[in-house]
């Protein structure tokens, strides 16, 4: 009995010792882990321009990499202060028909936004798959979505899943490499959301690439299956990188990489989708939050555009231009939007039969000590249907103490003019006129 124990024991260390020694080779073998977007080289192009559907972690965590499979781990995290002033309780401002309503700005901390991705690819390289662990505090919603894609060729790739709808240039893959911890409020005021569907992207000739989509809506957010409609959202993109092809990690919009020679980028987006309101018009508050009008209110909501009056269903229209130049620690971006509502379905008279809205926002940063510490400014402003002219200017500063882009401490203080922006999801509450302040440090691994 004695020997057999002796054995067993045996065996057992050996098999450890096997175990020991694999997993010290895969963790020292550079193939185990998927490139590190974080990092820059010249020589390098970056793919993920033209996303779809896709955030590409930065380095992350390389779990396991065989020849059937691979799984990555990565993880973005931010926490910040958010001071909306004036702030008082009694504040008051008017929609566009002259209607008071009420506005309290926050001033508040939070540990706002938590994103875990896992990565990898399944049988084969071309075959890949993105699952995202996504919560917002501030909004109290956690989801897991993501997506997979096949890639034929650099032409053609071809994905399904939850996707962005092709609106807007922040909707492509620069996130989290903002200016500030959030978007404008020239891009968040007009924007599409994220969906759930198909697309197909690729180079369509060299430095040129295209994306096109169909999603089930304009935002699924909230949204059950049981309440869409069977119309659905159409988009297409394009992307030309001239100069040096490529634009940074993400496209982002800082330009911590120091192009020696000039970077340049040209997109064009459209989306289109006839959207619902998605809950019975009975109820004053829509399910459909995602389109605002430029005077802060919710496009669905009842009273929006008369008293007592709801639209339940209307078209949706979005064009935007974008154009971006980086060098030497300097970027400037400034991105046009154009969206149109029309053929409204409402329940009672209304009137106007349409809103046709235009407006630019502009971006610019410099890095004053390379690697390390960025100055920026913002501006937007809307020529709008309600002649309301929303508009903001503001800056902040970024500063890496790693030198590295997966940490970073950020300080931005901006005027709103009647922000056409709003919710806690962002910067913005939808009518403040007044000052914001926010601080926050984020994370990507």
């Amino acid at each position: 009995m004695k020997q057999y124990i002796h054995q067993a024991r045996l065996g057992l260390m050996l098999i450890a010792a096997l175990c020991a020694n694999a997993n010290s080779r895969a963790q020292l073998d550079p193939s185990v882990y998927q490139k590190d977007t974080a990092k820059v080289d010249q020589v390098e192009t970056y793919p993920n321009e033209m996303i779809a559907g896709e955030l590409t972690p930065g380095k992350g965590f390389g779990i396991v990499k065989t020849k059937v499979a691979s799984l990555n781990i990565g993880l973005y995290s931010i926490v910040r202060y958010l001071n909306q002033l004036p702030g008082e309780h009694d504040q008051v401002w008017q929609d566009h028909l002259g209607r008071d309503r009420d506005l309290t700005g926050r001033n508040d901390f939070y540990w706002h936004r938590v994103m875990i991705w896992f990565t990898g690819f399944v049988m084969t390289p071309k075959l890949t798959y993105t699952a995202t662990v996504w919560t917002i505090m501030t909004t109290q919603q956690t989801l897991v979505y993501g997506n997979l894609q096949y890639r034929f060729n650099k032409y053609f790739i071809f994905g399904a899943g939850i996707m962005p709808n092709i609106s807007i240039r922040s909707m492509q893959g620069p996130f989290p490499f903002y200016l500030s911890t959030d978007r404008t409020m020239g891009e968040e005021s007009l924007r599409a959301g994220f969906t759930n569907g198909f697309f197909v992207k690729g180079e369509v000739l060299p430095r040129l690439n295209y994306v096109l989509m169909l999603g089930d809506n304009l935002s699924i957010l909230g949204i059950a299956a049981a309440k869409l409609t069977r119309t659905m959202s159409k988009g297409v993109g394009l992307l030309w990188l001239p100069t040096t092809g490529e634009y940074g990690p993400r496209g982002g919009l800082v330009d911590f990489e120091h192009h020696d020679k000039v970077a340049t980028r040209f997109g064009v987006n459209y989306t289109h989708c006839r959207d619902n309101r998605f809950n019975n018009t009975g109820q004053p508050s829509p399910d459909n939050t995602q389109v605002r009008m430029t005077d802060g209110v919710l496009f669905f909501e009842t009273g929006a555009l008369a008293d007592g009056v709801t639209v339940n269903e209307a078209n949706y229209d979005m064009i935007a231009t974008d154009l971006g130049i980086k060098y030497k620690g300097f970027n400037a971006q400034v991105e046009l939007y154009y969206r149109s509502l029309t053929k409204f379905d409402a329940d009672g008279p209304l009137p106007v039969s349409s809103l046709r809205d235009k407006g630019y926002s502009l971006q610019l940063s410099q890095m004053v000590i390379p690697k390390k510490l960025c100055i920026y400014g913002i501006h937007s402003y809307f020529f709008d249907a309600f002649k309301r002219h929303p508009w903001e200017a503001g800056g902040g500063v970024n500063f890496y103490p790693m030198k590295s882009r997966s940490w970073r401490l950020n300080a931005q203080a901006h005027y709103v003019y009647k922000s056409s922006a709003g919710g806690t999801f962002g910067l913005y509450a939808g009518g403040q006129t007044g000052t914001t302040i926010t601080i926050g440090t984020d994370i990507l691994l």
